[in-house]
């Protein structure tokens, strides 16, 4: 799989990540962009793969680290 930015997904791929991370049905999810994510070796069966779990831990981890700069003004 090749490295795959946040950035690089659409809004519907990236909300079919969180939904999955979280532990929601894959039913929530847009069909296309379940498509995509398997095809980029993010999800398997309905399940995210490592790649993307560290994919959306980055994701949490920047914005609370965004978030805590703001707040120490």
């Amino acid at each position: 799989m090749e490295s795959v930015a946040w950035t690089d997904l659409d809004a519907d791929e990236q909300r079919a990540i969180a939904i999955l991370g979280a532990g929601l049905s894959i039913e929530l999810c847009d069909p296309v962009a379940l498509l995509t994510l398997r095809r980029l070796g993010l999800i398997v069966g309905s399940h995210l793969t490592a790649a993307a779990h560290d994919l959306r831990r980055g994701v949490l981890l920047g914005e609370l680290g965004t978030r805590d700069c703001s707040l120490k003004v």
